[in-house]
Parts: C-alpha cells; sequence; structure tokens
C-alpha cells in the first residue's frame, strides 16, 4: 500500500497565507505609492480577513 503524503494537505495554507504576508511586508516597506501600496494592501488584507472571518465570524456561527 502507498504511504499518503499529508504534507501539502495539511501545510499548504499556512505557507500561503505566509507567503502572502511577507509579500505584503516587503511590498509596505519597499513601496512609495502606486501599484506596491495596492499590492501591500491586497496581500495584507487576504490574511486579516481570513483570521477575521474563522477567529470571530465562525465562533459567532457555532453558538446555539
Amino acid at each position: 500500500m502507498k504511504p499518503r503524503h499529508l504534507f501539502w494537505p495539511l501545510w499548504g495554507w499556512p505557507i500561503a497565507m505566509g507567503v502572502l504576508t511577507c509579500i505584503g511586508l516587503v511590498s509596505a516597506l519597499f513601496s512609495d505609492g502606486g501599484f506596491g501600496d495596492m499590492l501591500a494592501w491586497l496581500t495584507l488584507g487576504i490574511p486579516t480577513a481570513v483570521c477575521f472571518w474563522f477567529g470571530w465570524v465562525r465562533r459567532i456561527e457555532q453558538r446555539p
């Protein structure tokens, strides 16, 4: 029987969120207006929205 590889199903989304955060922080640090600021806003907003969704909104929905 072939062993199941559980690396990507387990670590795929955390790695993607980390890469987005790193891109956003570097873009915010080195940009001076224009596309760099929009890229920073977008790439830092996505992990923030995901944390908000899983940390607060889903907890409210699960209450009886």
